[in-house]
């Protein structure tokens, strides 16, 4: 599972293998990735990619069928989200 060239598994940093949905419709670690000792890292770096972006689109989306936050600020968030999401994506294009 340990990729020898960068000393991480072969799924470090990928979102829906180390923080999967799970049946109850929440993210939770897998078992294997609580005994990694990368995952820390590994979680951090998953959460600072786009996948993570989605993961508080989730949470925004999560918080207004609660009724936490109104229509407006699910709105001004999910729009400043998805500003960041295209603005990696441009980034990503330029490497």
């Amino acid at each position: 599972m340990t990729d020898e060239n960068n000393k991480h598994p072969s799924c470090f940093g990928m979102i829906d293998r180390v923080f999967p949905i799970g049946e109850d419709g929440l993210r939770s670690s897998p078992e294997a990735c609580l005994e990694c000792v990368c995952k820390t890292e590994c979680l951090k770096s998953a959460m600072a990619g786009s996948g993570g972006l989605t993961v508080h689109e989730e949470l925004v989306d999560r918080a207004y069928d609660s009724g936490m936050i109104g229509f407006l600020g699910r709105w001004s968030k999910k729009k400043d989200l998805d500003r960041k999401i295209k603005a990696q994506k441009i980034t990503r294009k330029d490497k």
